[in-house]
């Protein structure tokens, strides 16, 4: 953390410093982020609710998309929270990833482009995707519907450089899907307790879905969310997944914010809703990181 700036008198003002980070996200043109050399597709899974999955989906994307970077959001839960914070059409009747799974519409067709940023899209969710599971049962290439439909082609019409796409808290068929459509996966995992819960059987059927129908599949992303600085646990966790994954997680940590938790009320990512706070400045540092590995992995 940068120390506190001190003012012509001498003292520091905690709203100057915010206005300060508020800066950086308002006015990015000299802060932008590396586009890949090859289009990036992130799956966000983890079916543990409430790990700041769809949270961290919307504000990455955000981040890279205010900083030059053309992204893609597939909100492929049927709760429809990242179409929300997106402020995106996602009322019955829209063309949304439901639609496209069955192969009624095309992605250009699905798409809409977020208020937030001219580079922000998103193919939303509405009600219907809650049955889609019962109904992918009995089509052809069941697990590969979502696969068939971000075709190279259809991306490049869009000018998309990273897609990013936001699971239900289950690993039913629209997550295995997801897992068939992307390059890598992105994990976020809380710093709290039971944080490694359920995650060997995400790790399983990720390697299932490596054996069986995505061998180019790699887990490439751990993020650390909702950490609270005031408790040893928090750092217990962290220092348990690191020693775990290894550089797969990234030095970037989400803290536990009110404003993260409240900017999707107003249609809305942290980044919009209030850019100078702690958890915008995390999410952007992130996306930064997300960017700048994926540019030398790509090397």
């Amino acid at each position: 953390m940068n120390p506190p700036r001190e003012t012509s008198t001498g003292g520091w003002t905690p709203i100057a410093e915010e206005a300060e980070r508020a800066a950086k996200v308002l006015h990015p043109d000299a802060n932008f982020m590396p586009r890949p050399t090859r289009r990036r597709v992130l799956t966000v899974a983890n079916q543990k609710g409430g790990v700041g999955k769809t949270t961290s989906t919307v504000n990455l994307a955000a981040g890279l998309a205010l900083h030059g970077v053309k992204t893609l959001v597939i909100d492929l839960d049927p709760q429809g929270n990242a179409s929300t914070a997106l402020d995106v059409d996602h009322r019955s009747g829209t063309p949304s990833v439901y639609e496209m799974l069955i192969g009624e519409v095309s992605l250009a067709d699905a798409t809409q482009v977020s208020q937030q940023s001219p580079n922000l899209f998103c193919v939303p969710a509405t009600i219907d995707l809650a049955g889609a599971e019962i109904e992918l049962v009995s089509m052809a290439s069941r697990e590969s519907r979502l696969k068939e439909a971000l075709t190279s082609e259809a991306l490049d019409e869009l000018g998309i450089d990273y897609v990013f796409i936001d699971c239900p808290p289950s690993l039913g068929l629209l997550t295995v899907n997801a897992l068939s459509a992307a390059h890598e996966v992105l994990i976020p995992i809380q710093c709290e307790y039971y944080a490694l819960e359920g995650l060997g059987q995400l790790l399983s059927n990720i390697e299932l879905v490596q054996q069986h129908l995505n061998p180019a599949l790699k887990v490439s992303t751990i993020l650390l969310t909702m950490y609270d600085g005031r408790t040893k646990l928090a750092d217990q966790v962290t220092q348990e997944v690191r020693n775990h994954f290894g550089d797969v997680v990234l030095k970037t940590i989400i803290p536990r914010s009110v404003k993260v938790s409240e900017a999707p009320g107003y249609g809305q990512t942290v980044l919009a809703y209030d850019p100078g706070s702690r958890g915008a400045m995390s999410y952007l540092d992130a996306a930064r990181e997300v960017a700048e590995r994926g540019v030398r992995e790509q090397r």
